[in-house]
């Protein structure tokens, strides 16, 4: 990017909402920044329980609207991302002591159905006692007096969809601009007319018509102080990753705690188990939310509560994850109760700006949309949505899969071919091209890891990645393992010394910044050298 620059749109923010947007806007003809001042979804868009769902709990705050967007791009990211999207059957217990009871829930779910016409996935079933127990074994038999089982959908990762939609941007025009930090909104007259920005020692000013503040926690940051109230009252939620521990179910669990009524997941995802989430108020410094003891003590006790044989839960705790979510600003005292809809906010007073307020992962491309149709004025009309039935760059119809599967397969071996699949989609033709053309790329990482070098050059030369952090987290997701990424990160980092991609000071430099960033998921009350 040149240090002075023009574009019809400048896009803050390379989470999940920035990235749909800059992807809306290219491919509707758009010229499109997009600035990240550290990795495509190294924020919020990384934090969350990993579900596409309508939002089964939102029927009762009367959000019927939501709930029928919801499910209708739920069914939209089935068809269109289905080697990150994949169905979920979820199983709601109920004992005497929930809220709602049998007949209730059966109602929520009837309608939850009924807003998802023509979708893909079954319809719900009631579950009587035994049945649930069946299904669910390790379940707390007492007070149980039935439940119901029904489908939502599981983002296995939230990083690569984000990944993929700013390089389906790039396909169309749109320059990314990751580890790009906006110093401060350059304003002339009243209106913003760019921003001013940093990466590493170079910078510059970016003009543009529009400029959009998708950063999530950090808008009001980006805003300032001088631009009005505050947007967002955002809200912290934390997980447990664990191993699979005594009685851990088969399908994921979607529960109410009995403490204090919140709903939380016991979900099956990635080999592990993904268990949350906390809703407490968080005013703090975005990027350093922390797992609380209370939290945590909070979601052992509830899941233990759920399935009383997990005795061995807390040494089966692996690491946490917590984010703040962009809520907006609300004197609501109940946190579950403020909305998730989307906000599309334009700057009283200094036109031109345009803050994203909420939101959530499902609802992207149609936050987007809206985005574009707030933004009509200014960067003029456009026809239908260009992204409503448009597949992710790695999507592929079954028989393209298939083959494909196949053809790693007989490289890389079956089980590395499979992974490659439910990570990169098609994107794994253009690894298996790397390895035909240069051989030594074929080489796993080392004897016991499952990475292949095709990746790391992949990721560093076609991705947009430049960290350890980036390669680990954010590309071939090896950091999201059960001891993040502790045992590969030396071997990448070795593997790119040997392909003369990184010298020893900068691998070693790449590696102590890696291991001090997994302070972040440390288990309260663990030392922060025991992760495992």
């Amino acid at each position: 990017m040149e240090a002075d620059s023009s574009f019809d749109l400048i896009v803050i923010g390379g989470g999940i909402n920035g990235a749909a947007i800059a992807r809306e806007a290219a491919l509707s003809g758009i010229s499109v920044l997009l600035l990240e001042k550290d990795d495509f979804c190294s924020g919020t868009s990384a934090t969350s329980t990993r579900l596409i769902h309508g939002g089964l709990r939102y029927l009762e705050h009367a959000e019927l609207r939501l709930v029928r967007e919801s499910l209708r791009e739920r069914e939209l990211l089935l068809k269109t991302a289905p080697h990150l999207v994949e169905p979920l059957e979820i199983c709601l217990p109920i004992t005497r002591a929930s809220r709602r009871g049998r007949f209730t829930v059966g109602l929520g779910l009837t309608l939850y159905d009924l807003l998802s016409p023509g979708k893909s996935v079954p319809a719900h079933r009631s579950l009587g006692r035994e049945a649930l127990q069946q299904i669910l074994p390790g379940l707390a038999p007492d007070g149980l007096v039935g439940g119901a089982a029904y489908f939502d959908a599981q983002l296995r990762f939230p990083e690569r969809l984000v990944l993929e939609l700013a390089l389906d941007a790039a396909v169309a025009g749109a320059v990314l601009a990751p580890h790009t930090e906006v110093r401060e909104l350059v304003v002339d007259g009243g209106r913003v007319s760019g921003v001013t920005w940093r990466s590493g020692a170079h910078g510059g000013i970016a003009r543009a018509k529009a400029v959009v503040n998708a950063t999530g926690p950090w808008v009001d940051s980006v805003r300032g102080r001088s631009r009005g109230a505050r947007l967002i009252g955002g809200t912290r939620g934390s997980h447990l990753i664990t191993l699979p521990f005594r009685s851990a179910p088969a399908r994921a669990v979607y529960a109410e705690a009995a403490s204090d009524r919140r709903p939380f997941f016991v979900s099956p995802w990635n080999g592990l188990y993904l268990i949350g989430t906390t809703d407490e108020r968080d005013t703090g410094d975005p990027g350093s939310a922390v797992m609380t003891a209370d939290e945590y003590h909070y979601l052992v006790a509830e899941t233990r509560r759920l399935f009383p044989g997990a005795t061995d839960l807390e040494h089966a705790v692996c690491y946490t994850c917590s984010g703040i979510r962009p809520l907006p600003d609300s004197g609501s005292a109940t946190t579950g109760a403020i909305t998730r809809s989307h906000l599309v906010v334009e700057e009283p007073g200094c036109a031109g700006l345009y803050s994203i307020v909420g939101g959530k992962l499902t609802t992207h491309r149609a936050l987007a949309e809206d985005c574009l149709k707030k933004l009509r004025p200014v960067l003029g009309k456009r026809e239908r949505s260009p992204t409503r039935d448009r597949p992710l760059p790695g999507a592929l119809p079954i028989d393209d899969r298939d083959a494909l599967l196949a053809d790693a397969g007989r490289s890389v071996g079956e089980a590395t071919a499979a992974r490659w699949w439910r990570t990169y989609g098609g994107a794994s033709r253009a690894l298996l091209a790397r390895i035909a053309a240069t051989p030594e790329l074929g080489r796993r990482i080392g004897p016991d890891s499952d990475l292949v070098m095709a990746e790391l050059v992949h990721a560093l030369e076609a991705e947009h990645a430049h960290s350890l952090a980036d390669l680990m987290r954010r590309r071939t997701m090896a950091g999201l393992a059960a001891d993040l990424g502790r045992r590969d990160a030396p071997l990448v980092a070795d593997s790119l010394v040997r392909l003369a991609i990184w010298d020893q000071a900068r691998a070693a430099a790449e590696l102590a910044s890696y291991r001090e960033s997994l302070r972040r998921f440390a288990v309260p009350g663990r030392p922060q050298t025991d992760l495992r």
